[in-house]
């Protein structure tokens, strides 16, 4: 196989995947693994934010690990892509299915979620702004406490969520998929929807978010400039999680 010259590795590095790629050199692999362990970590991080505490991170590391290695067994070299791009879709991927599968969320939870998602949908359209903790757990008749609990439990359950809904995976790289003017129009009214439920959001939720995903900060350094625990940072971050995932429903609802 004939190895291009792909500009974001080094020289070093492309005969580290010549060798893998051609010969699947046991070598060549070690180092590739050990090169790119530290995305591993980075994308669990990605995750820890919503993991609850019945999720064990051992089980995540497992599972980000092979995506990883799913990853290195099939990339292109000859393609014009970061392999950080690539990989990290695959790590991803693998985490969510590994989740998927563990079925780590009881049924009561999931049926609590519902609940409270469709609140969010039905008050924020209402008020078309966002509400308060008082006005969803008054509205389903339970405490704040109960809210705050079901919410920090269901987190990583609504991630999850969005991601089977609005993204589907094809082939090597996660390619969008439009099939037809009416996806078309879903996915764009998607788009749009999630970008006003985002302006909408009170505004440490939102500040979370934007740190979060847009500037890549870690709990902690959110905790700092928001001067709050890291848990209250969780907290908020799940909140706004299931303010976004209501905004997404309220489109898929229309389709």
């Amino acid at each position: 196989m004939k190895i291009l010259l792909n500009h974001n590795l080094s020289k070093e590095e492309l005969a580290y995947w010549g060798d893998w790629q051609q010969h699947r050199n046991p070598e060549a692999g070690d180092y590739l693994v050990e090169q790119y362990l530290p995305l591993v970590d980075y994308v669990i991080q990605r995750f820890m934010i919503s993991l609850p505490k019945t999720v064990e991170k051992d089980d995540i590391r497992s599972y980000a690990y092979e995506g990883l290695l799913d990853a290195l067994s099939k990339f292109n070299i000859e393609r014009d892509l970061k392999f950080e791009t690539y990989a990290s879709w695959r790590i991803k991927g693998a985490i969510i299915d590994g989740l998927r599968h563990s079925d780590w969320l009881p049924r009561s939870v999931r049926d609590k979620v519902k609940k409270i998602e469709k609140a969010y949908l039905l008050l924020e359209q209402e008020n078309e702004a966002a509400v308060s903790d008082e006005q969803v757990s008054s509205y389903l008749g339970i405490t704040k406490a109960e809210l705050n609990k079901t919410v920090s439990e269901a987190a990583l359950s609504t991630m999850i969520s969005m991601d089977d809904e609005n993204f589907e995976e094809q082939g090597a790289l996660g390619q969008y998929h439009v099939d037809s003017p009416e996806r078309h129009l879903s996915d764009q009214m998607t788009k749009e929807s999630l970008v006003r439920a985002i302006e909408r959001l009170p505004e440490k939720e939102k500040i979370t978010v934007s740190l979060c995903y847009f500037e890549e900060m870690k709990l902690t350094e959110i905790a700092e400039i928001l001067n709050v625990s890291v848990s209250r940072v969780s907290q908020l971050h799940s909140k706004a999680m299931l303010r976004l995932h209501a905004s997404i429903l309220s489109v898929h609802d229309r389709f």
